[in-house]
């Protein structure tokens, strides 16, 4: 069963309607189960299957119209948020089977999991992007790869150099995160995302670095290049001479914030690499993994950041790192996550079901040693 984006409430009967595929029960055993007056434990189903839904419609979004497959996505949020969800999912397939008993399946039978044969070697999904890469962050074992060596445009995972590259720099000269340093001009009224610099703010770096990896403020990009590297040019030609030191032969930049210009081009192999080396750092890697900051800023400023990287909001496990999107570049996302130890980096490049996308890959990465 297929939906495209739709109402809420269409989404929740379209919802509903996919168990007649996944389970044959009629809906309306589902329905009458939901609607018996003297059963509470009825009305908290009801509000799981809501919560349900509210997951499936963000995906409807994400995907901006693209169809998908309802049984899948149910599948698919099953494994990703573990014991809550198939709580859900079980209630749900309870109550309708309470009234529809001869239907019953097994769990098999019913989520209708497909795999290759055998345990721990779940088939690589289909996916969106146009290119992409699942990594192992300690070995650096390719766990999948797609088109992962054509040349493709960051958007904003650009901030993941332009910060690594600042706390770099600020260690290297054992010169405090927190102090703070005054806004230049040429970083005020950036186009795109910001935090709302205001020229001759003052404003903390780690403040910058916050601003620029979780609300992707392009203003907080260009202050902390102006700030590090003395002007706009010479960060970025510092930024090249790190990239030429990790051994990326396919990337280059052209400013610290990822607006788009033909020149500014990396590939998914190479912001996997960018992206492994970055998390091994810890100050970057607590900035990453956060999923809201709030900036030392006047109360009339913008000081409260919200991680747009959904992965730490959503993901069993998800850890970082940054998302990006100009009309030119697409959506692009590099997301990491850990599970038993094992951490791994997705990269999707040009994706339009971005998060779909990355933890379809990481739900096959980790299933790899399962």
């Amino acid at each position: 069963m297929s939906v495209f984006l739709m109402s809420p409430w269409r989404t929740f009967c379209a919802y509903v309607m996919s168990f007649n595929v996944t389970i044959s029960v009629h809906p309306f055993c589902i329905y009458e189960c939901f609607c018996t007056n003297d059963s509470y434990v009825s009305h908290y189903i009801l509000s799981l299957l809501r919560k349900c839904c509210n997951i499936i419609f963000e995906s409807c979004v994400n995907c901006q119209g693209r169809s998908f497959d309802m049984k899948d996505t149910l599948i698919k949020y099953i494994k990703r948020h573990g014991s809550s969800f198939a709580v859900i999912a079980t209630a749900i397939c309870l109550s309708a089977l309470t009234y529809a008993p001869e239907a019953a399946y097994t769990v098999k039978e019913v989520i209708g999991i497909e795999t290759s044969g055998e345990a721990g070697h779940a088939s690589p999904p289909e996916i969106s992007a146009e290119n992409a890469i699942l990594i192992d962050a300690d070995t650096g074992i390719v766990l999948y790869e797609k088109n992962a060596d054509e040349k493709a445009y960051p958007a904003s995972t650009t901030k993941i150099m332009t910060s690594l590259l600042a706390i770099e720099k600020l260690e290297e000269l054992k010169s405090p995160l927190d102090q703070e340093v005054l806004i230049p001009s040429d970083a005020a009224g950036i186009e795109g995302s910001s935090i709302y610099l205001e020229a001759g703010e003052k404003v903390r770096i780690i403040d910058l670095i916050y601003g620029a990896m979780l609300r992707s403020g392009n203003d907080a990009a260009t202050a902390l290049a102006i700030i590090i590297g003395g002007s706009e040019e010479e960060f970025v030609r510092l930024m090249n001479e790190r990239a030429s030191e990790m051994g990326l032969s396919g990337t280059n930049f052209t400013n610290p914030t990822g607006l788009f210009d033909e020149n500014h081009y990396t590939t998914a192999r190479d912001l996997a690499t960018i992206s492994k080396i970055s998390i091994k750092n810890g100050t970057f890697r607590e900035v990453s993994a956060s999923k809201e900051y709030k900036a030392e800023r006047d109360a009339d400023k913008y000081n409260y950041f919200y991680n747009k990287n959904k992965t730490v909001h959503q993901y069993d496990g998800g850890n970082g790192i940054k998302i990006g999107y100009t009309e030119k570049s697409g959506r692009t996302l590099v997301a990491s996550a850990e599970r038993e130890g094992k951490t791994l980096i997705c990269v999707v490049l040009e994706a339009p079901c971005w998060f779909d996308d990355a933890y379809a890959l990481l739900d096959y990465g980790f299933s790899q040693s399962m």
